[in-house]
């Protein structure tokens, strides 16, 4: 499980062909994503959702805060988003649920701080 965490937080990092490959290797076609700000589906929102972050923090990079917990087939965990190498900014709680080969088919997004 702790290998998918690591792929979730390359996806929010990667852009282009990167990002492309990543999502299209790791996240179910019909995967979903639910935050307090959206809720999209299929690759495309995936795509559209992580751009929307990228330019609302240009330059920022999203790391894992503590140890992953999962059991089944669902794995929670903290993150953070800030400059790299620095403390984050914002800092969220995700459950991420697989499909039945391993990839991302839902993601469920908290945030516990956010700036001012």
């Amino acid at each position: 499980m702790k290998d998918i965490v690591e792929k979730y937080l390359a996806t929010w990092n990667a852009s282009g062909d990167d990002r492309a490959a990543l999502i299209s290797e790791h996240w179910a076609p019909e995967a979903t994503y639910t935050d307090p700000m959206a809720e999209i589906s299929g690759h495309d929102g995936i795509a559209a959702i992580v751009d929307g972050v990228q330019a609302q923090f240009p330059g920022f990079v999203f790391t894992q805060v503590g140890e992953a917990d999962a059991h089944h087939r669902q794995v929670r965990f903290r993150w953070g988003l800030g400059p790299e190498g620095a403390e984050p900014l914002v800092i969220g709680f995700d459950v991420l649920v697989l499909d039945e080969s391993g990839r991302i088919q839902d993601v469920r997004g908290f945030l516990d701080k956010v700036p001012a």
